[in-house]
C-alpha cells in the first residue's frame, strides 16, 4: 500500500512538472510570436494638454475639441479639429482649422465649417465632426471630408443626439499643397445611409470615413453604429468600421461586399485614420474602449486589418490630465520610426456617455510613440 502511494506521487510530480514545461514553452513561443508583430510603444508623454478652452484663440468655444486630423508640412503643424463651441452638446459645433510651429502653442486660423445646431431632427447638417483633410494629387488641391448628422432629444428607446451620419467633402479653392487652408467649398455627400448600407450599419449612420491609397485606388474606413437603446443607461452598438472603396478620391465610392465589418475590435472602434509606413505596410490609430489608451492596428496590404492592439498614452502619475481619452488625430512621422500623437480627451468629467449632462470639456494633448518593428 505505502509503495502504491509512493508510485502515484512520483507520477503525479511527473505529471506536475510536465505541465509546467509545457506551460513555459507556450509563454516563450507566445513571445516569440509577439516579437513577430510590429508594435507601437510610448517614448514620452507630455504631462499637459497643449490646447483647451482656455487656450488663446478658444474663446467662445463651450464644451473645447474632438476628432480630426493634425498633419505636419514643412515645420508647420495644422490641426484640422471638431470643436463643440455650444449647445445643445455635440451638436453646434464648428470645423476649426490650428497651426503651431512647435506642436505647444496654437494658433486658430479659421472656421471652415459651422453646423446649424437645429435639435428637432430636420436639418442634416445639425452637427458637424470629424474634418479628415487628404491631400488630392489628381486635381492638385486638398479635400476635406467630414461628417455631417442630423439631431434631436433622445428617446427611451433611440440615441439621436447624432444620427443618419453622411461624409461630405470638400475641396480647397486654392490650388497647390499651399491650399490646405482652404477656403473649402462642399462637393457633395460621397458616402451615406439608404440602399447600400449592410446589416452591421446602424441608426448612427456613417460615423467616421478616412481615405487612403492603396497602388494606385483608393480604400476608405467607414464607420457605423446600433445606437438605439440597450436599456436607460446603454446602448445596444457594437461601434465598427468596414472599407469602401473608389477608383479617384473624388469617388464614386463603394462599400466593399466583402469583409465588412472588419475584425479589429468586438466592441467598439471609431476614428482610424491610416499612416503609410517606409516599408509599405499600413498602420491605423483609432479611438477604442479601453482606458486611458488609443487603438492601432497593422495591414501588410492595406485592406487586410489585424486585430487590434491597445496603447496607454496615459499612464498614471504626473501626465495624467484627462477623465476620458478620447479620440487620436493621427500619427505624425518625425523621423527614426517616431511620431507625435495628438489625442482629445475629457476633463472634469461628471457624467459618462450617453448621458452628456455633464460629460466635461474636450482638450488635445500629445505623446511621443515609435515604431517597434517585427524581427
Amino acid at each position: 500500500m505505502l509503495a502504491r502511494k509512493g508510485g502515484e506521487n512520483v507520477r503525479g510530480k511527473n505529471v506536475i512538472a510536465l505541465c509546467i514545461a509545457l506551460f513555459s514553452i507556450f509563454l516563450i513561443s507566445l513571445a516569440a510570436a509577439e516579437e513577430k508583430k510590429p508594435k507601437l510603444v510610448l517614448v514620452k508623454q507630455h504631462a499637459t494638454p497643449v490646447l483647451t478652452v482656455n487656450s488663446p484663440g478658444a474663446e467662445g468655444n463651450k464644451h473645447g475639441f474632438e476628432g480630426g486630423r493634425v498633419l505636419k508640412l514643412g515645420r508647420t503643424y495644422h490641426l484640422f479639429v471638431s470643436e463643440m463651441v455650444g449647445d445643445p452638446f455635440w451638436v453646434k459645433m464648428k470645423l476649426g482649422h490650428w497651426s503651431s510651429n512647435d506642436r505647444l502653442h496654437w494658433k486658430r486660423i479659421a472656421t471652415l465649417f459651422e453646423s446649424s445646431g437645429e435639435f428637432e431632427g430636420q436639418d442634416p447638417r445639425a452637427a458637424l465632426w470629424a474634418p479628415m483633410p487628404v491631400y488630392n494629387e489628381t486635381e492638385g488641391r486638398w479635400d476635406l471630408f467630414y461628417v455631417a448628422y442630423r439631431s434631436a432629444p433622445n428617446t427611451k428607446t433611440k440615441w439621436l443626439n447624432n444620427h443618419d451620419g453622411k461624409i461630405w467633402r470638400a475641396v480647397s479653392t486654392v490650388k497647390g499643397i499651399e491650399g490646405i487652408g482652404g477656403p473649402y467649398e462642399n462637393a457633395g455627400i460621397i458616402l451615406e445611409p439608404g440602399p447600400e448600407s449592410q446589416p452591421w450599419e446602424g441608426l448612427q449612420g456613417t460615423d467616421s470615413f478616412f481615405p487612403y491609397e492603396v497602388q494606385g485606388k483608393w480604400y476608405g474606413f467607414y464607420g457605423s453604429a446600433v445606437t438605439e437603446m440597450k436599456d436607460e443607461s446603454s446602448l445596444r452598438g457594437p461601434w465598427s468600421v468596414g472599407l469602401a472603396s473608389a477608383p479617384e478620391l473624388a469617388g464614386p465610392w463603394k462599400r466593399l461586399a466583402e469583409g465588412n465589418p472588419l475584425p479589429i475590435e468586438p466592441l467598439f472602434i471609431e476614428n482610424p485614420i491610416v499612416t503609410k509606413l517606409a516599408d509599405g505596410t499600413y498602420v491605423a490609430v483609432y479611438d477604442s474602449h479601453t482606458p486611458n489608451a488609443i487603438g492601432y492596428t497593422f495591414s501588410p496590404d492595406g485592406i487586410h486589418w489585424e486585430p487590434g492592439e491597445a496603447l496607454i498614452v496615459q499612464p498614471k502619475g504626473k501626465g495624467f490630465w484627462a477623465d476620458d481619452v478620447r479620440t487620436p488625430l493621427g500619427l505624425v512621422p518625425e523621423g527614426g520610426d517616431t511620431f507625435t500623437l495628438f489625442y482629445t480627451g475629457y476633463q472634469n468629467v461628471r457624467s459618462r456617455f450617453p448621458d452628456t449632462t455633464d460629460a466635461g470639456t474636450g482638450s488635445v494633448g500629445l505623446v511621443m510613440v515609435k515604431l517597434k518593428r517585427a524581427k
